[in-house]
């Protein structure tokens, strides 16, 4: 808008200029402002985007043509899109249409009053002020109709554009840079190659440190400044903003000198980090290392209870702390006695660096049988050494994935400090894993990726299966599992076994029910086929009672494996109801279910029914009552039968008396020669 006049001076200018359609906008709002009881008034944004809406609405501005435009996407999108225009342009409130121009600068600070008064105090405000043409305003950062929220990717504050909107003025060659004292040259270009802006820039990290994590987003000040956040005094309280506990795990000594001139008072950091161009930098070790070596290198050090203090300077250069010095282990050593060492009372603390693993280790079982003083509890160097640390990917060491069973069994093989501990049926555990399907992957084909004890009890996290937290415990084992098995978690989820489907009080199986935890076995083996009817009939006794009965159960208990087990038909990691489609026993797939074994099944076929039994009234009436039906019949016929056999049973006894009576008599008349007819 320009200062000669209203809207309807503009519009009526542009309409002789030839431009009818800004004109019919115009002419449209005196409409609509002279409709009876209807004033156009300047209330909602519907009517602003009337005008603002089109794309060619332009004004004049001392002597140039600005857009007007406004998207209605954009803000609609923007974190002021629930607002109405007059929330923030307060003066159009209740004016007519179209309203006079040009219009007083937006307040930011009438919502956002904090960020203004912190914006106000900066140089940016100071510089604002005093009329610098170049001073940002809140739109030089944020935008105008389309601002985002910081986290938006699109906003031009996020973490990942932060540089790149501040470089707007202060990246090297800008009218900022030329024309003002700027003592900091090529800030932009330090910045995109420090470790901060490789790791923003480069890999993504949105956590790494941007221009307003250090100087601030809206209250920038000098260093000069005692209020500044990049002041000296200040500087170590910003930097521990994200590196919190760099105060621990710094060198205490530096090039030869405390780190530390006074206790916890901590250097500014720029002493060693140069602002903008910070780097990723292991400062030199000094004399620390070559101090210790003086007496440690020596074979002949001994500890007072015979001990050997000898230290192989090869093991530390190819240990992962080779560009560590031993004092930032070995944090109590003193520069100020004659042997720096030798006020040094506690053990190294491992935490210092790995705070997060150091947290695990001491909720774990073997910290806590730390923690009370336990001889036999496990530390850090019994698993990884002291000044030969290795990788966990490298061969030698001893957390190398081959390496990993024998690491444990010093403990847990039969017999030693840790089996003698158990009170369990778990016995063998070394010796059964090593004969697993996961302990013969491992150690006879060489195959790393399989499953060895830190994989299933974790590194640094063990707990007992009875603790909720352990990830042997029965509601984790299917998680556990399924960081290597992740297909067949996914189909176990949507099993009936999973708790989250199969809805009932009874304990349902997970993994370790049916392949058991350290003797696992291949799947495919036929020890583990016949094995696993039995298991199945643990939970379902009455149908594996049925299941036996019939042909298919008969032929597995005289040891056949070919023919159809429980999984055959029901699955084994994705079991469903009969109800649901995706089972294998629905309508939908049980004739494709039979024909895996017999492929000539028909549907009539697959009416087969598998578990049928005569002993459920409730699940097989009819069958129920037609075994009943001639078992009776059986039964009465023999009953029938029987009577009417002991009934006849006297008379056919007399009858064969009568027939050898008259035989002994015949015979004797025949005897005597006369024979019943001479008689007569």
């Amino acid at each position: 808008m320009t200062g000669e006049g209203s809207f309807k001076a503009r519009a009526t200018r542009r309409a002789a200029g030839g431009e009818p359609r800004i004109a019919a906008l115009w002419l449209a709002a005196l409409a609509l402002a002279a409709v009876p009881g209807r004033p156009a008034l300047a209330q909602e944004t519907s009517d602003c985007l009337a005008c603002h809406g089109q794309k060619d609405f332009t004004a004049e501005r001392k002597g140039r043509t600005v857009s007007l435009y406004i998207s209605e996407k954009a803000f609609a999108a923007s974190v002021h899109g629930g607002l109405s225009c007059v929330h923030c342009h307060a003066e159009l409130q209740g004016k007519e249409l179209p309203h006079d121009a040009p219009l007083q600068k937006v307040d930011c600070g009438a919502c956002h009053e904090a960020e203004a008064k912190q914006h106000a105090a900066s140089l940016h405000g100071r510089a604002l002020k005093r009329g610098d043409a170049l001073a940002p305003t809140c739109s030089s950062c944020h935008g105008t109709h389309d601002i985002r929220k910081a986290k938006d990717p699109a906003s031009p504050v996020s973490p990942l554009k932060v540089p790149f909107t501040c470089g707007k003025c202060h990246q090297e060659g800008t009218t900022v840079m030329r024309e003002r004292t700027i003592h900091q040259d090529h800030i932009l270009e330090n910045y995109s190659e420090s470790i901060h802006g490789e790791g923003l820039l480069k890999k993504g990290l949105v956590v790494a440190a941007n221009c307003a994590s250090c100087h601030t987003a809206h209250n920038i000040l000098p260093h000069t400044d005692p209020a500044s956040s990049i002041a000296r005094g200040n500087i170590a309280r910003t930097c521990t903003t994200c590196h919190a506990r760099i105060e621990d795990v710094h060198r205490k000594i530096i090039k030869g000198e405390l780190w530390e001139k006074e206790a916890h008072v901590l250097p500014a950091c720029i002493d060693c980090h140069q602002p903008h161009k910070v780097r990723k930098v292991f400062y030199s070790q000094g004399m620390a290392d070559a101090d210790c070596l003086k007496c440690h290198g020596s074979g002949s050090l001994k500890a007072q209870d015979g001990r050997s203090m000898a230290v192989d300077a090869r093991d530390l250069q190819h240990s992962r702390h080779a560009k560590v010095a031993c004092s930032q282990c070995h944090s109590g050593v003193n520069v100020s006695h004659r042997r720096p060492c030798e006020t040094i009372a506690t053990k190294v603390d491992c935490g210092a660096c790995h705070t997060e693993i150091a947290q695990q280790y001491a909720r774990s079982q073997h910290g806590k049988l730390l923690l009370d003083g336990d001889p036999n509890a496990p530390s850090c160097k019994e698993c990884h050494g002291t000044h030969g640390v290795e990788g966990r990917l490298q061969g030698s060491s001893p957390t190398f994935a081959t390496n990993v069973p024998r690491l444990c069994a010093r403990c847990h093989r039969e017999g030693e400090r840790a089996a003698v501990r158990y009170k369990g049926p778990e016995h063998g555990i070394i010796e059964a894993y090593t004969e697993s399907i996961h302990g013969k992957g491992l150690l006879k084909s060489g195959l790393t990726v399989t499953a060895t004890c830190t994989s299933c009890h974790t590194a640094h996290g063990v707990l007992p299966r009875t603790d909720p937290a352990s990830s042997v415990n029965r509601a984790n084992v299917p998680e556990t599992c399924g960081r290597c098995h992740h297909g067949i978690q996914e189909e176990f989820e949507t099993s009936v076994h999973h708790e989250m489907v199969g809805k009932t009080d009874k304990e349902l199986p997970v993994c370790n029910d049916c392949h058991s935890a350290h003797t696992i076995r291949r799947a495919d083996a036929e020890g583990f086929k016949l094995d696993i009817m039995q298991k199945c009939g643990r939970c379902h006794g009455e149908i594996a009672k049925t299941y036996f009965e019939t042909y298919h159960g008969k032929v597995t208990q005289l040891g056949y494996t070919k023919t159809a087990k429980c999984y055959d038909c029901h699955g084994a990691h994705d079991i469903r109801k009969v109800t649901d489609p995706r089972s294998h026993l629905s309508r939908e797939n049980v004739v494709a279910t039979c024909q895996k074994c017999h492929p000539g099944a028909t549907r009539r076929f697959a009416g087969y029914l598998s578990h049928a039994t005569h002993h459920d009234p409730r699940k097989y009436p009819w069958l129920f009552w037609t075994f009943w039906g001639m078992t009776g019949l059986l039964v009465g016929t023999f009953v029938v039968g029987g009577a009417h056999t002991l009934l006849w049973l006297p008379r056919a006894l007399q009858m064969r008396r009568e027939l050898r009576e008259a035989e002994e008599a015949e015979e004797r008349e025949h005897a005597a020669g006369h024979t019943p007819e001479e008689r007569g």
